[in-house]
């Protein structure tokens, strides 16, 4: 019974978790979810209240259902119950997307290069028992057949494909790679996933293949993302959800961690990486704008994606979205991904993309935004038939991930997430990763079927162009082709065309939706001297908290110049003084200094990829300093490298994601130093509650003076004891020196004046994990023999 309780308290955790919930009187009735493919009058009768937009089953057809499976578990022989395929195909089990033959067809179609044996391929995807909305649906001419040397070409529509985030970490590198190339080679996009990607990449090779990845990915764990990383794209994607695993953080575990994926993602080899849900900076869609505005500002030039999982409700997210200025949305579907997703997460989490993609559609063209940005979508996509029938329901881009996996030699044996793939695709065991034999050829190849598939249906239905049949849910119809128990099935819903009035059904937008300029416009005509002529240069400023994201748009130029490390610290100083906006030093790189002499808002630092930041009240300010808040909420976001020294205290969130930069602030709020896997932070105050949650590497020391500290620290993943060592200690006082140095910090000076005193004050915490691999120990080797 113990067992019992047990396993449902951890699968109610896990639920309620990954909704956002931190109560469960906030789970109680609140309807978290929603039903797919049940009557809508028996879910009036049972859930009064939720969605079920398409209707389905009901009473009467779940009886028989249940009926049939009574009789047959009497009608079998043996008392061994079947494993049912419902995660790993199983013959006569359940029905899969991608079943043996076909995945064989696929194969030996971008083997050979024969488009015939792609279409056996293709046709058989239709010929299946039906696993999507989509093939419960047919599609209806427009007109006269045409010509196919009328249509648009192979070229021109392969250009609007995608292969969707797939992590090097997830992928090996050689599978990574081999999609970069391939989709650059045909002016396609791929997409980098949220695990970084090597500088090396980011120019072309010898030959003239370029492995660089023309959508970088900016998720939750931040990892990898730094001022060049985000310098070398076209579109820079935000994962607010995916279709996968929607609402929770990713997890890479530590045997995949190899000494490449962690210099990439700036971690620790061996050492597991959490990721966190991404509320931890997109509390609101205002945030979401924050964001959007950052990326846009350290890469002028780059067009944002903002991903979503589909969902009922989704439309009005994108409204948000389009208002926030992202340029693409996507719409990611409830299947697909790498297979690396935990069990509890493959299945029943988020809704077909044809759901999500058409409600997106419907309410971006009722608010007059459709034409601003463009609709993408995601999950499960294999075959021509597939994309012709997402641009009528108002995709104008298409992600094509797992069937691109195939066709370089996924052979969907389901064990992406233990390291073995037999076949080198998605492994980073180098004995295994000898046994890819994919490349870049078959997945052009493959494109091209699909393109050429695509062309043969709009010839067919007497279109001429893919732009032609966006929005067009007019030419779908429901057909009675799934179970005999779908009694209620109403796909209409899907198919409602709103009246787009005055604009255009699809995208118009030319280059990207523009943001306002930030101070960093008048900083770019100052540093004319330092940009031109690499001049040493300190302009000052005052500034207002409007004044958003200052320092970013100078560090683009920065790391375009210079690269990353090709200044020294301090370069060019900026000197501010009053209190600046959000995202102060967002991104921003070596060669760069920021001096405030004032306060700032959220967002400190966020992403800080190599600058020193400075804050510290002003001279003529009456208050204490280390009693006040100085900085807002979310500092250090995700940075990689640099410095920060607060005269005061922070906010919430404190230096969660922090994987290399070196900190000193006076106090904290909740949830600080989160998921760190890397750099040093010192807290000259108090902390509060959920102190180092999910840190797995880095290492952090706090003032306690009032001996409070272990009851706000989370003891789940690290270990906290007193400074034993003078090698600590040493470290620990030269961040202290250096803080009160850099900002005249009046209590750090005291804490100096009394060090042998005070330095008993401190805790050190340090992750379990990195416990047998720190560079000197915690303790003495006299106190170890004892």
């Amino acid at each position: 019974m113990k067992r019992y309780l047990d396993s449902v308290n951890a699968g109610l955790l896990k639920i309620i978790s990954k909704m956002g919930i931190s109560v469960i009187a906030s789970y109680r009735g609140a309807y978290n979810f929603e039903a797919v493919g049940l009557s809508r009058s028996m879910v009036a009768d049972i859930f009064p209240g939720m969605a079920s937009r398409i209707s389905g089953i009901g009473l009467s057809g779940i009886a028989n259902k249940v009926a049939k499976q009574h009789t047959r578990s009497f009608e079998d022989e043996g008392n061994v119950l079947p494993a049912g395929g419902f995660y790993r195909y199983r013959a006569g089990g359940e029905t899969h997307g991608h079943a043996g033959h076909l995945i064989h067809l696929l194969q030996t179609a971008v083997t050979k290069d024969s488009y015939s044996t792609y279409r056996k391929y293709s046709d058989g995807v239709w010929q299946m028992p039906p696993t999507s909305l989509r093939q419960l649906m047919t599609v209806r001419p427009g007109g006269d057949p045409v010509g196919i040397e009328e249509v648009e070409s192979i070229t021109e529509i392969r250009k609007r494909f995608v292969t969707p985030g797939m992590s090097l970490g997830a992928l090996s590198p050689e599978a990574h790679e081999a999609l970069n190339i391939a989709m650059n080679r045909i002016g396609a996009k791929s997409d980098s996933g949220e695990g970084g990607e090597d500088p090396q990449r980011f120019h072309a090779k010898a030959n003239g293949d370029n492995p660089n990845s023309a959508i970088k990915q900016v998720a939750s764990g931040r990892f990898g993302v730094t001022a060049e990383y985000l310098n070398h794209c076209r579109e820079l994607e935000i994962k607010v959800a995916q279709g996968a695993k929607p609402g929770e953080g990713g997890q890479l575990p530590g045997f995949k961690v190899t000494e490449m994926i962690a210099k990439l993602r700036h971690a620790t080899p061996g050492v597991t990486l959490i990721s966190p849900p991404p509320h931890h900076d997109i509390y609101s869609i205002e945030d979401l704008a924050q964001l959007i505005y950052d990326l846009k500002q350290i890469n002028p030039t780059v067009r944002v994606c903002v991903k979503l999982v589909a969902a009922t409700g989704i439309g009005t997210i994108a409204a948000g979205v389009a208002k926030a200025k992202a340029d693409v949305i996507l719409v990611s579907g409830h299947v697909g991904g790498t297979g690396a997703s935990p069990q509890s997460s493959i299945k029943h989490a988020g809704v077909p993309w044809e759901m999500g993609l058409t409600e997106a559609n419907q309410i971006l063209t009722l608010n007059n935004l459709r034409h601003r940005v463009t609709l993408r979508t995601d999950g499960g996509i294999r075959t021509g038939r597939d994309v012709v029938m997402a641009a009528m329901m108002g995709a104008e881009e298409y992600g094509i991930g797992t069937a691109a996996l195939i066709a370089m030699g996924c052979i969907m044996v389901r064990q992406c997430h233990s390291n073995t793939c037999p076949v080198g695709v998605c492994t980073q065991d180098e004995r295994l990763r000898e046994k890819f034999g994919g490349s870049p050829e078959k997945v052009v190849t493959l494109f091209s079927f699909i393109a050429e598939e695509v062309r043969e249906i709009l010839a067919a239905l007497g279109f001429r162009k893919l732009d032609e049949v966006i929005g067009r849910t007019d030419l779908l119809a429901q057909i009675s082709r799934g179970a005999e128990e779908l009694d209620d099935l109403d796909l209409n819903p899907l198919l409602v065309q709103a009246d787009p009035g005055n604009f255009a059904r699809s995208s118009t937008r030319e280059g990207r939706n523009e943001v306002p300029d930030t101070l960093d416009a008048q900083i770019e005509k100052d540093a004319v001297p330092f940009l031109e002529r690499s001049e040493k240069m300190q302009l000052a400023y005052n500034v207002r908290n409007t004044m958003r994201t200052i320092g970013a748009r100078i560090s683009s130029h920065i790391v375009k110049k210079w690269g990353m490390a090709g200044l020294p610290p301090g370069h060019l100083t900026l000197r501010l003084r009053g209190t600046c906006g959000q995202s102060l030093g967002a991104f921003a790189v070596q060669g760069l200094r920021i001096e405030v002499y004032g306060e700032a808002n959220d967002y400190v630092g966020k992403g800080l990829s190599g600058a020193t930041i400075i804050l510290r009240p002003t001279a003529a300010s009456k208050i204490v300093a280390r009693d006040n808040t100085i900085i807002g909420n979310t500092v250090l976001y995700g940075a990689t490298a640099g410095k920060l020294f607060a005269a005061g205290q922070g906010g919430e969130r404190f230096a969660v994601r922090n994987s290399g930069a070196t900190a000193v602030v006076e106090g904290c709020g909740s949830n600080g130093c989160e998921y760190m896997t890397g750099g040093a932070v010192a807290i000259l105050g108090a902390v509060g509650d959920n102190f180092a949650a999910g840190m797995t590497g880095g290492m952090t020391f706090v003032y306690d003076a009032d001996r409070m500290f272990e009851r706000h620290v989370n003891p789940d993943s690290v270990v906290w004891q007193r400074i034993a060592t003078l090698h600590w200690q040493g470290v620990l006082r030269a961040l202290v020196e250096e803080h009160a140095r850099e900002t005249n910090s009046v209590f750090a000076l005291e804490l100096l004046s009394h060090w042998p005193a005070e330095v008993g004050n401190f805790w050190q915490v340090v992750p379990k994990e990195m416990l047998k691999r720190l560079s000197h120990p915690l303790i003495s080797a006299r106190a170890a023999a004892e």
